[in-house]
């Protein structure tokens, strides 16, 4: 058995533990780039480590670590995974996507888009690139672009969700709402265990003044993800405009309990007349 072998079946062997783990916990559906298997955990990160140490020269551990080091927020760790990665192969395309989502979350849009760029002359077929890429773009102002890689991600991957509902975001900013609901919804279909799809849907039913379909949406987003604060706090919003006080107060209540510094719910919760230390009927 050749030594690739072992790495290559050391590193499956994580990812499936991890993949379990993510089944449990969740990952947020903003994050493009890293398999959203991998989870962040002490042990994770210790195990891929183990894998490093003991084949050094195989980029594909490197780019591994790194993607779980990243979601740790470990931001200056990843990305020397990252670099010793593409030193030792050049064209791996996902180690160049990865080290751009950590430069889009820094803010270094110029490193991001280089290396998105980089990622997609080596493989013009990968999906996700395009994805960060587009990401990059719409944080950046560029709608038109960021329209073009959403599109392009879509027609290599019918079935990217994320794809879907960034393109649904940049609809919503540009308040073509109906368009928006539209991929939010395509990307609810294909990715039923995320909060962030059904958010963003109920806050384009706010601004179309559909109030019933948004508190519809919060309250499938709270049960899927129960410690989403902005899920609360909009669906404390919906709740206040549909004349439910007491539903208002208890999501706007369970926002606070997640953040208690949060100031749209704060002032939602003293809108509705919300007092510290009562109960709230959250649900029928």
């Amino acid at each position: 058995m050749t030594q690739t072998t072992i790495t290559s079946r050391r590193l499956g062997a994580i990812l499936l533990a991890a993949g379990a783990l993510a089944g449990c916990g969740g990952i947020g559906i903003t994050g493009s780039e890293p398999d959203p298997g991998l989870v962040a955990t002490s042990t994770n990160i210790a195990s891929l480590t183990d894998v490093v140490q003991r084949n050094p020269n195989d980029p594909q551990a490197y780019n591994v670590r790194g993607a779980v080091l990243g979601r740790a927020g470990r931001n200056e760790e990843a990305l020397a995974d990252f670099n010793k990665a593409i030193a030792l192969d050049p064209n791996l395309a996902q180690a160049y996507a990865n080290r751009g989502l950590i430069y889009r979350q820094i803010r270094k849009f110029d490193l991001a888009l280089a290396d998105y760029d980089r990622a997609i002359t080596i493989d013009p077929s990968y999906a996700a690139a395009y994805v960060g890429r587009g990401m990059a773009y719409r944080q950046q102002g560029q709608a038109m672009a960021a329209l073009q890689d959403f599109n392009k991600a879509m027609e290599l991957k019918p079935d990217n969700a994320q794809a879907y509902y960034n393109r649904g975001l940049l609809y919503q900013a540009q308040r073509q709402h109906q368009y928006a609901i539209d991929d939010f919804t395509t990307a609810i279909t294909l990715s039923q265990q995320q909060a962030e799809p059904r958010v963003a849907r109920a806050q384009s039913y706010l601004a179309l003044n559909d109030h019933k379909a948004a508190a519809n949406d919060l309250d499938e987003a709270v049960q899927v993800e129960p410690q989403n604060l902005q899920a609360w706090t909009t669906r404390g919003l919906a709740y206040e405009r549909l004349g439910d006080k007491e539903k208002a107060a208890g999501s706007y209540a369970k926002a606070l309990n997640i953040n208690k510094e949060y100031e749209p719910a704060r002032k939602g919760f003293a809108r509705v007349g919300g007092r510290y230390g009562q109960s709230y009927q959250t649900f029928n």
